[in-house]
C-alpha cells in the first residue's frame, strides 16, 4: 500500500521563539516553490510552540507542528513536564516520544515510552516513537533484536487502529549528530523488521500503514539514498531542519 512520505524536523533544544517562526516562515516561502508530496512537520521547543502554531495558523500554511516530549499524566503535580492535552491546546499533531537523548539523559526507559504513546495517542495526537541502538549493540551484531525489543514494549497495548497511525523512528544512536550512517540497505533491513515487529502483534494490514522513519545525520547529500529504500517513509531530521534551505531539499528527497 502507498504511505505518504514525512519528512519531520527535530529542533532540540535550538531557536528562541522568535527565532523559530522566522525558520517556519523561511521553510514555507520555500515549499511554496515546490510541488511537494510528502508531509512536512516541524518540532521546536517547547517555548517556541505558541509562535509556531500561530504563524502556521495565520497564514494557512501546509505545515505540521510536532513537540519534543510531553509527559504521560494528563495533569499532576509535576513540576517542569508538559501534559499530552497542553500540546493539544496548541494543535500540536505530533509528539516525538522515547528519543535516544531523553533515555540517555532524563532516565527513560521502554516502559516510560510506552506510557508516553499511549498518552499521545488519548490526547488526539500521532507519537513518533524513537527507537535505535548504540555502537556496542550494533558491533555485536544485535540491532534487529534491541529494536524489536524497543518496538515491542513502546508499541504495547494499542488498538489496531492507533498502531496503524503510529509514526517509528528508527535512529541508531551511534549516527546521531556524528556523520556516520548505516547504508540505506541496512536501514531499510531494520525498518523491515520493525514493521514485521508490528505485524506479528496488530497485524500485517495494520503494519503496513506505520510510518517508519530513518534519522542520523540526514543530510540533502544522502536523504535521497535513504527515501528510496522501500520500508523507509521519510526522515526525523536533526541539525539540518535547523536551517531552511537545507532541510527543504530533504523534504524534496522525498518526492
Amino acid at each position: 500500500m502507498s504511505r505518504r512520505m514525512l519528512v519531520a524536523g527535530n529542533w532540540k533544544m535550538y531557536t528562541t521563539s522568535g527565532e523559530g517562526a522566522t525558520l517556519v516562515q523561511d521553510v514555507a516561502d520555500l515549499l511554496e516553490m515546490l510541488d511537494v508530496e510528502a508531509e512536512v512537520a516541524v518540532c521546536p521547543p517547547f517555548t517556541g510552540l505558541k509562535a509556531v502554531s500561530t504563524l502556521i495558523e495565520l497564514d494557512h500554511l501546509t505545515i505540521a507542528l510536532g513537540a519534543q516530549d510531553c509527559h504521560w499524566e494528563s495533569e499532576g503535580a509535576y513540576t517542569g513536564a508538559i501534559a499530552p492535552r497542553m500540546l493539544a491546546d496548541l494543535r500540536c499533531s505530533y509528539v516525538i516520544v522515547g528519543h535516544s537523548e531523553r533515555r540517555e539523559y532524563f532516565g527513560e526507559t521502554d516502559e516510560t515510552v510506552n506510557k508516553k504513546v499511549r498518552a499521545v495517542f488519548d490526547a488526539g495526537m500521532t507519537p513518533i516513537m524513537c527507537v535505535g541502538e548504540s555502537l556496542a549493540v550494533r558491533e555485536a551484531l544485535e540491532t534487529e533484536a534491541f529494536v524489536r525489543q524497543q518496538v515491542r514494549i513502546g508499541a504495547e497495548g494499542l488498538t489496531p487502529e492507533q498502531a496503524a497511525r503510529l509514526v517509528v523512528a528508527y535512529e541508531p544512536i551511534w549516527a546521531i549528530g556524528t556523520g556516520r550512517t548505516p547504508t540505506p540497505e541496512a536501514a531499510n533491513d531494520v525498518a523491515r523488521s520493525i514493521r514485521a515487529t508490528l505485524g506479528a502483534v496488530y497485524g500485517p494490514p495494520v503494519a503496513m500503514q506505520v510510518r517508519v522513519l530513518y534519522g542520523g545525520s540526514v543530510k540533502p547529500e544522502n536523504a535521497k539514498m535513504f527515501f528510496e529504500e522501500p520500508d523507509v517513509d521519510g526522515g526525523l531530521i536533526g541539525g539540518a531542519a535547523l536551517k531552511a534551505d537545507s532541510f527543504v531539499d530533504i523534504v524534496k528527497a522525498a518526492r
